[in-house]
């Protein structure tokens, strides 16, 4: 199985992988919607993109397999928390609940499912690496914060405010969806040399019997204009 960790003096989630391969990932990383209420939208195949940072210039010739190669930012920024997020395509506008881990060492899930929430050992706004975020789909009384997450497309912006008032605005790159036994972990939480960011959400078939979605969707981006 999979499990995360989280490393005090790192600062940021650990995967540890083991010979059972990937089929926790998913379960473990979002919250499961209470009531399906609707059809959750799903990503068409024309909005799948790419799911690794698009890196501007020439590609080098030989690169080291499994890595990512770009330009760093020219001054890297210090930390400072998510506090807000504003996504025009898909009408989410809001503050950003801070995220940490709960006792079985999964992603915490917001609290509210009309808000998001920010992973806080995941890289913050404008820093390299992924900058995580994660909304419910629907609840009880109607669609979540993300409902419309995989009515994304590739171009789309996400403006993710921090705390000390800088602002950084990322592109969309790609949207899919993946069966929570086969839930992407390195894509979404491993190491980018670039500003990124992840959009996570359940989607897919919903299953009454255990109240569970299927499927994540998730939605990837780069910052928009690298320094």
């Amino acid at each position: 199985m999979i499990r995360l960790r989280f490393s005090p003096r790192r600062g940021r989630l650990i995967v540890n992988l083991t010979a059972a391969g990937l089929a926790a990932a998913g379960l473990t990383v979002l919250g499961v919607a209470v009531t399906a209420q609707v059809s959750v939208p799903a990503p068409p195949a024309s909005a799948a993109g790419v799911t690794g940072p698009r890196i501007p210039g020439p590609r080098p010739a030989s690169p080291a397999p499994g890595r990512v190669r770009g330009p760093a930012p020219a001054t890297a920024l210090p930390a400072s928390a998510a506090v807000a997020v504003d996504i025009p395509a898909i009408g989410v506008h809001g503050r950003l609940e801070r995220l940490g881990l709960s006792r079985d060492g999964s992603v915490a899930v917001p609290g509210s499912y009309q808000q998001a929430g920010w992973y806080d050992g995941s890289a913050s706004p404008g820093q390299a690496g992924p900058t995580v975020i994660l909304g419910h789909v629907d609840s009880r009384s109607g669609p979540g914060v993300f409902f419309r997450l995989g009515a994304l497309r590739p171009g789309d912006l996400v403006r993710v405010r921090r705390a000390d008032g800088r602002a950084e605005t990322y592109a969309i790159t790609g949207v899919r969806q993946y069966p929570k036994d086969r839930f992407p972990t390195l894509a979404v939480y491993g190491p980018a040399s670039i500003p990124v960011i992840r959009l996570i959400t359940c989607g897919g078939g919903f299953d009454p019997a255990s109240g569970h979605y299927l499927a994540n969707i998730i939605a990837f981006g780069q910052l928009e204009n690298l320094r």
